[in-house]
């Protein structure tokens, strides 16, 4: 693959993750609050780290990808 294809790809991901975040901020269900948001706050941080620990390894293969095939 080209380099350009691997912008592309960046750059899908990014939009993707902006046009995410702004559709949860202006939601119906964000604006009108939720009551039980401080309850279970162990499970969320256990999902939220998982998220994380997913998004770091997917990113650091993406780099090894690119290393990969830039080299060659």
């Amino acid at each position: 693959m080209n380099l350009y294809t691997y912008y592309a790809i960046f750059f899908i991901l990014i939009l993707f993750g902006l046009v995410s975040t702004v559709m949860i901020g202006f939601s119906r269900r964000n604006a009108e609050g939720d009551q039980t948001y401080f309850q279970k706050t162990g499970t969320k941080w256990a999902r939220l780290t998982a998220l994380y620990v997913v998004s770091i390894a997917a990113g650091l293969l993406a780099l090894g990808a690119f290393m990969y095939y830039a080299v060659k």
